[in-house]
């Protein structure tokens, strides 16, 4: 069974750091790119970040682009999300989404709260 759980959300100051992980199981994690989508209180979804199946390729949305770095740890089945200089617009729930027939497999996000 495919499983994906998100951790290391939480309550952070405007201009502060967290790091997101998403835990893989259940399927060939090192064969996937993988994504980090967010949807924020009364919003739809945004796409926020992808890596390919070896992590050297990244793609970033222009919200995000120069504040978040994505990357995976394959020996690990893990993927990370270092988010850096959090604006309180970055207040989302955050899922990791595998890439495989479309976003077939999601998580069920860890909340990013920012705020003073």
């Amino acid at each position: 069974e495919v499983q994906l759980v998100e951790s290391g959300g939480g309550l952070v100051q405007p201009g502060g750091s967290l790091r997101l992980s998403c835990a893989a199981s259940g399927f060939t994690f090192s064969s996937y790119y993988m994504n980090w989508v967010r949807q924020a209180p009364g919003k739809g979804l945004e796409w926020v970040s992808a890596a390919n199946s070896g992590g050297e390729f990244t793609y970033y949305a222009d919200s995000v682009k120069g504040r978040f770095t994505i990357s995976r740890d394959n020996a690990k089945n893990t993927l990370y999300l270092q988010m850096t200089s959090l604006k309180p617009e970055d207040t989302a729930l955050y899922y990791c989404a595998r890439w495989g027939d479309g976003m077939d497999y999601w998580g069920k996000g860890t909340l990013v709260t920012v705020s003073s």
